[in-house]
């Protein structure tokens, strides 16, 4: 069993936990994953790592109530133990693999929409750990949506926030904010690292490719076991058949087939409300 160590609201329906997994917290990496279980016959969840502290050996995972499944998860408080807590699971970010100095002689921008922030501080933090800040824009509904700010705030170079409604930072998408920072403030970036809704990243990759911008992308919300064994997670990346959950969950966002993935995202929703219903009598 697995403790919740500490459980915090971030926003409304998402959640930060900090679950005792000294394995796991000793062999994370950034970009990585872990799969949980709440029950002998709860439905195995994958869940990307936000933090992890080899030290007190704690592992940061964040959801948000969007499913039965994730309702169960979002119902737990501390003291309360996860009956599985697997991994790490997947391939690193593609940064892990580059020297310190090759890393300090890039210009990085990660973009993270809504709960896309969770997955992208890890990485952000990594790089500063390394002595290479990168720029980070975050983007929400409005303000009420935002999460992790101070976190974020402390390891980047330069943290820009965008909120649809204005209520603060940019006014606009996370993709018009982009252009405004190379159009407008002149910013030059080497590499842009986007994760979130399947659909910004698709125009974030759209917008990168315009500017001839290397890009990478998480496509983590497709995973289902986090094995490869069901093959729900199937995505086409540059013609070829590839498992978001072995094979990635980053690929190179100009070589993903999001129309495709976006389908994909959608094939069990029906069965998902289906189930949600069954427990709406339980807490969040």
């Amino acid at each position: 069993m697995f403790e919740i160590t500490k459980k915090q609201l971030l926003a409304e329906n998402i959640y930060l936990m900090d679950v005792a997994a000294p394995r796991v917290a000793k062999s994370a990496q950034p970009g990585q994953f872990v799969i949980v279980r709440v029950g002998e016959t709860g439905e195995r969840i994958p869940l990307t790592i936000c933090d992890y502290n080899a030290g007190t050996g704690a592992v940061t995972i964040v959801t948000q109530v969007v499913g039965a499944s994730s309702r169960k998860i979002c119902a737990l408080g501390e003291g309360d133990s996860f009956t599985d807590f697997v991994g790490p699971l997947g391939c690193p970010s593609e940064l892990v693999h580059l020297s310190g100095e090759a890393l300090r002689q890039k210009s990085v921008l990660f973009i993270a929409g809504g709960l896309g922030a969770a997955p992208v501080y890890p990485q952000v933090k990594w790089l500063c750990e390394q002595g290479a800040k990168a720029d980070v824009i975050v983007g929400a509904k409005s303000r009420d949506f935002l999460i992790l700010q101070p976190e974020l705030a402390a390891v980047a170079r330069n943290l820009h926030v965008a909120t649809d409604d204005g209520s603060t930072g940019f006014k606009g998408l996370v993709t018009e904010l982009l252009k405004h920072l190379i159009d407008v403030e002149g910013k030059k970036y080497d590499i842009v690292v986007a994760i979130g809704p399947m659909i910004m990243m698709k125009f974030v990759a759209l917008a990168t490719k315009a500017y001839g911008i290397a890009t990478i992308v998480s496509l983590n919300t497709l995973m289902v076991d986090g094995t490869g064994m069901c093959g729900a997670c199937r995505v086409s990346v540059g013609g070829k058949t590839r498992f978001t959950c072995v094979d990635g969950p980053e690929f190179d966002g100009h070589l993903v087939d999001f129309d495709e993935a976006l389908r994909r995202q959608g094939m069990y929703r029906a069965m998902e409300k289906e189930k949600e219903a069954e427990c709406k009598c339980l807490p969040a």
